[in-house]
């Protein structure tokens, strides 16, 4: 069958002709309102792109494994399953990491292995030969241990670090200078930036802003740029803005190839090494089971962007030490994504996406510009001594968080669609749920303060959603009324009413009326006198925000549920106002 001519059936619709039938099918509504995502990076995004968006994009032509490394350093999509072994004793952490690499990890990193010298070093790298191996918390001692290791077996497999080379620049280049063979790599660690409130644009800025201040130092030491450059590895945090997080990393990689070109280096030594980690910032103890889905979007954002070795955090971890199977589950999540969805047989498969282009072209633009500002107040280390950074970070977080508490950022089964019967009390150990900062905590509290008080007590606080009146607004009143009480951990209990008097005999500790604005003014009079006749001091909410408020309150009204208001403020108040103790 001839396709020459297949494409002549489909006639090309111009720009235009879209817009005139999108505004025709928003009936009035406002466009920018309801089709343009206004970002906390500062972009508008459309709801569609074409291919004139990227008239006058840069690199679209460039290849994988081509200067400026927009579609990846290497040719194809492959990466590295870092598995995280973090047992304290070397003999332990070394069985734990063949188990690992027998189970398909592709590269080791030990976070807390105790390594004092040259045979505890021995004990937690035997039988690793084969495979990178990274040692996150290594300090001063112990690189020189590993330098001493590669300069006596120059065929081992690559040692890289966690270390920050701008804690101590003379030590850095000193290492520099005695490399023999393979590098023992240093990091630029911008994975705390994403869990302490960074958008996509500022991790890039950033995390380029501190490289570029370790590419100067050494510079300014007499190392060679291409040296310095070889010597670092990048680490970033994988947020939940899927296409945001394959354009940062896309992105990152231009940025920095064109950085290490500035600094006089070879277009070889511009492919920056990235290594990814799964976000904890948006991890949550209930519905954990939620954080392995979150996980496998974030490690496909990672693979798709085209970071190098990636790692995914246990969805218990949050709560508990993770157990194996947990680490498993963690582990075969890439194992599948690699070998089951064949996710690394490409390089770059977003290329030519009109989205991703204008994504990372946007994110490789603004992040330059965050750059150029640190630079021009002195650097990256000048900005975190005096706290300008920080206080960046802190508005930023600050924002994040209360999108959260308004419920505009959802975490799912936790500050929307809750598990009643879920509890989550007994399987926190000491210590985990408050070890790392994450979005969800503040409702967590909510709910876990309900769970102690039920425990003590025996009785969990129980809100009755009253269905009357309105057909079409009593359900959407009680869904939402649902949802929003949920989030505390309250028995919930859904009927539908003819009159007061049936709402009035039936026993809660809070009466929540889900009705039509209209009806609210004369239905809570009624229940008040009905409650107050039977010596009753139940609390009454409207579900909604009525003209008539003030009215409903002298009429006994105690308080208001609607989509503006604050759960976490309502809900304490109310858990307070019940006798939930803290």
């Amino acid at each position: 069958m001839a396709t020459d001519n297949l494409l002549t059936e489909f006639p090309p619709v111009s720009t235009q002709a879209w817009e005139e039938a999108i505004r025709k099918d928003l009936k009035g509504a406002e466009y920018r309102k309801k089709l343009i995502w206004q970002t906390e990076e500062g972009l508008a995004v459309k709801p569609y792109y074409r291919e004139e968006d990227l008239a006058e994009l840069k690199f679209l032509d460039a290849a994988p494994g081509e200067f400026p490394y927009l579609r990846g350093a290497r040719l194809n999509g492959n990466w590295r399953i870092r598995e995280e072994v973090e047992l304290i004793d070397p003999e332990q952490a070394n069985k734990a990491a063949q188990s690992a690499v027998a189970a398909g990890a592709e590269e080791i990193a030990f976070v807390n292995t105790n390594v004092q010298n040259a045979s505890d070093l021995g004990m937690a790298l035997f039988n690793l030969q084969e495979i990178p191996v990274h040692f996150e918390n290594a300090g001063e001692p112990l690189i020189r241990l590993l330098i001493d290791r590669v300069k006596e077996r120059p065929n081992a497999q690559p040692v890289s670090t966690g270390w920050n080379p701008l804690t101590n620049p003379e030590f850095a280049a000193e290492v520099q200078r005695s490399a023999t063979g393979a590098p023992v790599t240093f990091a630029i660690d911008g994975s705390e930036l994403e869990e302490s409130g960074a958008n996509a644009v500022e991790e890039v800025g950033f995390t380029l802003a501190a490289a570029i201040d370790y590419l100067a130092e050494m510079q300014a030491r007499h190392v060679a740029t291409d040296q310095a450059a070889a010597s670092i590895e990048f680490c970033f945090a994988i947020g939940a803005n899927y296409f945001f997080q394959i354009a940062k990393f896309r992105a990152f990689r231009m940025l920095w190839a064109r950085a290490v070109e500035s600094f006089g280096g070879s277009r070889e030594s511009g492919k920056a090494r990235i290594h990814a980690r799964t976000s904890r910032w948006n991890k949550t103890i209930y519905d954990p089971y939620v954080n392995v889905l979150r996980a496998t979007t974030e490690a496909m954002s990672a693979v798709l962007g085209g970071a190098d070795s990636i790692s995914i955090v246990p969805f218990d971890e949050c709560y508990k030490t993770p157990d194996e199977a947990s680490r498993r589950l963690a582990r075969n999540t890439q194992t599948i994504l690699k070998r089951e969805a064949l996710l690394a047989q490409v390089a770059d498969a977003g290329a030519g996406s009109y989205c991703v282009e204008t994504l990372t072209d946007f994110i490789a633009r603004e992040g330059w510009r965050v750059m150029q500002k640190i630079e021009s107040a002195g650097g990256y280390c000048k900005a975190l001594a005096n706290g300008d950074l920080a206080d960046g970070l802190e508005r930023s977080l600050a924002a994040r968080e209360k999108s959260v508490a308004q419920r505009r950022r959802t975490f799912t089964g936790t500050n929307q669609y809750a598990n009643l019967q879920e509890k989550a009390l007994d399987r926190i150990e000491p210590g985990h749920a408050t070890r790392t900062r994450r979005g969800a905590k503040s409702f967590e509290r909510l709910r876990l303060r309900t769970e102690r008080h039920a425990a003590m007590t025996g009785k969990t606080p129980r809100v009755l959603l009253a269905e009357i009146g309105d057909v079409k607004m009593r359900s959407a009143r009680s869904g939402f009324a649902a949802n929003f009480f949920a989030c505390a951990g309250f028995d919930i209990v859904t009927e539908r009413f003819q009159n007061a008097d049936e709402i009035a005999a039936v026993d809660a500790d809070l009466i929540v009326l889900c009705s039509s604005d209209g009806e609210y003014l004369e239905l809570a009079t009624d229940l008040a006198a009905k409650l107050s006749a039977m010596g009753r001091k139940t609390p009454i909410i409207v579900a909604g925000n009525p003209d008539s408020a003030e009215q409903l309150r002298t009429a006994g009204a105690a308080g208001f549920i609607h989509i503006r208001s604050n759960p976490i403020e309502v809900l304490t108040n109310w858990q307070d106002r019940l006798g939930i103790g803290n």
